[in-house]
């Protein structure tokens, strides 16, 4: 297809946001197999994709870096890249680094706001809608240098404290009036990135625990507006691992007592959930699964630690005791290791490919069937990994079938 989209992440210069661009300029180049990516299998793979050079990167971060230098970071303290790739798509990074904003501190909590830069400093004094529109203008201009047919923002920032649920009884016309009282009503940056796309026309992805889009009044702007969005926070390890296992106990009706998890990682997601305030909410998006796959909570545990040395690595150790037929106790363990940016990196290029190919089929709202690639997916009606997963099957073969009547 001849179309031009732009890629707009928020937290640019993260550690999954440089691995996203890392692996862009990889595809476009043709120096890396598809490994990982959902849409590159079929039935998925049949369908009419955006090409990986039609897409360009953009995005707000809080730091001040490059992609150059996260890369390196990535590639001494967790060996992730090699030295020879990151030569090869030096030019992409340095054009891209062009278009990467100071971002927003509005409500963003002490830990993400310790991280950051001057130029994101010097708008510290600014109310949630001198934020939006800011954002709404750093969208537009990119927009515009770079001839987009479709923008679809990412967020892939670090993890923000809990969220007031009052704002979960708001309308947007409520909302609305009270981000312009006075004293504004307290809405995290996530939500405001959300209102600014939003109100551009540009698509929304939140690959982040973070309540973004996840509250009704936005879910209301979205169809207003006649966008798609989806989320929320991105299913990667260890509750992964959850969504598959928790419906075999189920299916074979054996009775889970206790499920502890115990995540250790260092990268700098990690230090930010080092926070009590932050790591609140990982905890919950991680800790609700069980209860709505096996339909009773046992006592559960997750527990999440930053080890600095570990780099981008995180380990995740389970322990499950369940019982068995005559009150038999037993157990099962499992230990998950990966590379937590390298995991997230292909899924966020599927769901922009995803979201894209909604947009430019006029869809509006949430996008239900994505479900698998979520912690907390928004609209889903299943936690089973195998259904959610089914669900964009059929998604797809639907599409599929549109597009072969054409």
């Amino acid at each position: 297809m001849a179309a031009r989209v732009g890629l707009w992440m928020v937290g640019a210069w993260g550690g999954v946001a440089t691995t996203v661009a890392t692996g862009l300029s990889a595809l476009r180049q043709g120096l890396s197999e598809p490994v990982g990516l959902v849409t590159a299998k079929e039935p998925l793979a049949s369908l009419p994709w955006a090409d990986w050079g039609d897409l360009t990167i953009g995005g707000h971060d809080i730091r001040e870096t490059t992609y150059a230098a996260e890369a390196q970071v990535l590639w001494e303290k967790s060996r992730v890249f090699s030295p020879d790739l990151l030569n090869r798509v030096a030019d992409d990074f340095a054009a891209w680094d062009q278009n990467i904003q100071p971002g927003v501190l509005v409500n963003v909590g002490d830990r993400i706001r310790s991280l950051a830069g001057e130029k994101s400093r010097s708008y510290l004094a600014e109310s949630p809608l001198q934020a939006i529109a800011r954002i709404r203008k750093d969208l537009e201009n990119f927009r515009e240098q770079h001839r987009l047919d479709r923008l679809i923002v990412v967020n892939v920032a670090s993890t923000e404290p809990p969220v007031d649920p009052a704002l979960a009884e708001l309308d947007w016309p409520q909302l609305q009036k009270l981000l312009g009282a006075s004293e504004p009503i307290k809405l995290p940056s996530s939500s405001l990135y959300a209102i600014a796309a939003f109100e551009c026309g540009a698509s929304h992805v939140n690959f982040t625990p973070s309540v973004g889009t996840d509250l009704p009044a936005l879910s209301e702007l979205a169809l207003t507006q006649g966008v798609v969005h989806c989320g929320r926070d991105g299913k990667t390890g260890e509750t992964l691992l959850k969504s598959v296992l928790g419906p075999m106990f189920a299916a074979r009706n054996l009775h889970v007592n206790s499920w502890v998890g115990h995540n250790i990682f260092g990268n700098l997601d990690g230090k930010v959930l080092d926070d009590p305030a932050n790591k609140a909410t990982k905890v919950k998006s991680k800790d609700h699964l069980l209860t709505e796959i096996l339909g009773y909570k046992p006592q559960t545990l997750v527990s999440i630690e930053y080890i600095e040395s570990l780099g981008d690595w995180k380990t995740a150790w389970d322990h499950i005791h369940f019982e068995g037929f005559l009150g038999t106790k037993m157990a099962m363990q499992f230990t998950w290791q990966g590379c937590d940016s390298l995991l997230a990196a292909p899924l966020v290029l599927d769901l922009v490919r995803i979201t894209e190919l909604e947009a430019r089929l006029g869809s509006k709202g949430l996008l239900p069937f994505v479900g698998s690639f979520f912690k907390s997916p928004m609209g889903c009606s299943t936690p089973e990994f195998a259904t959610q997963y089914q669900q964009l099957v059929e998604w797809a073969q639907l599409r599929q079938s549109q597009f072969e009547k054409k």
